[in-house]
Formats: C-alpha cells, sequence, structure tokens
C-alpha cells in the first residue's frame, strides 16, 4: 500500500491515508510446497511485506537430506527450530541444533541442513528480501515435470535467486 503523494492542494494531516493490512495465516492455511520428503507451508511470501520478508515452516521427515551446500547473494536467512534436531552445515562444521535455538546465515556463508535424526524436524525459515520463496516454488515445479529435486536441479534453480554452490567446502 503506497500513501496518496500529497500535493498543494492535499492538506498533510501526517496520518497515513490507511492501515497496513495485517495478515494472519491460521492453523493449516498457506500455500503448501512438497519437496521430497520435506512439507514447507508458506506464512508470508512476501505479498503483506512489500517482499521485505518471507517465511515458512518446514516438517524435515527423519533422514531428510539437505540441498547441495551453497552462499546466497542476495538474502539473508533465519531458521528457527520448533522441534527435532536439525543439522546445519556450515564450511566443514557441523552443528546439531535443538527446538528453541535460532541459527542465522548472512549473505555469503556457506550452509546447508538436513534431519540426520530418526525424528521428523520442524522449523521457521525467514527470508529477508523474500525473493527465496519462489525458490521453492520453482523446485517443486520441477519435481512435478520430473526434473527434481536431485541436487542438480536445486543449483540449476538456486542460481535464478543469486545463489551459487559452495564448492571450495566439502558438502
Amino acid at each position: 500500500m503506497t500513501d496518496t503523494p500529497k500535493t498543494a492542494d492535499t492538506p498533510d494531516t501526517g496520518a497515513p491515508d490507511a492501515a497496513p493490512a495485517v495478515t494472519v495465516v491460521g492453523p493449516g492455511e498457506g500455500e503448501v510446497i512438497v519437496l521430497g520428503t520435506t512439507r514447507m507451508r508458506v506464512l508470508e511470501d512476501g505479498t503483506a511485506t512489500g517482499n521485505r520478508l518471507g517465511c515458512t515452516e518446514s516438517v524435515l521427515a527423519p533422514h531428510t537430506p539437505g540441498p547441495p551446500q551453497h552462499r546466497h547473494a542476495l538474502h539473508d536467512e533465519g531458521f528457527y527450530v520448533v522441534s527435532g534436531t536439525v543439522r546445519f552445515t556450515v564450511g566443514e562444521q557441523d552443528h546439531d541444533v535443538p527446538a528453541g535455538a535460532f541459527v542465522t546465515v548472512p549473505p555469503g556463508a556457506p550452509h546447508t541442513f538436513a534431519n540426520v535424526t530418526d525424528e521428523p524436524a520442524v522449523m521457521l525459515s525467514t527470508f529477508t528480501p523474500s525473493l527465496y520463496v519462489q525458490y521453492f516454488r520453482d523446485l517443486q515445479e520441477a519435481a512435478a515435470e520430473g526434473r527434481g529435486p536431485t541436487p542438480l536441479e536445486h543449483l540449476r534453480t538456486m542460481s535464478r535467486y543469486g545463489t551459487e554452490p559452495a564448492a571450495d567446502v566439502v558438502s
């Protein structure tokens, strides 16, 4: 929503023309994206935030491999582990992140994640700006067309969103 520009004929009261819209995505609501053994629910795709923020909830089945280790050039990511344990690999170092912990990944940091346990794991992910939500939609489309989600398709799709493989580290 954009405020109406003020002109000489429009008095400036200092108040915005209308309050910004607040969105609520309830339990069981939101777009669902399925990528292999990961079920993702889009909570905010950038529509209500002017693309400043995207947010998803992901359920990773036991023994779910993650994407190839990669770096983002255009966005930050945040991961809050709601339940279970998620293994984040940063460069050559593994971090088994338990429920209640938060991981911040700034642009340029090599990373990937996986659920290496026998239990499901749930995490909330944030993307600033929100552009990376479309990456997941594109991967789902590739899978529906029989092209993924293979490591090659992950990398091909990542390249469209300012993301590259972290080829200089062990994945």
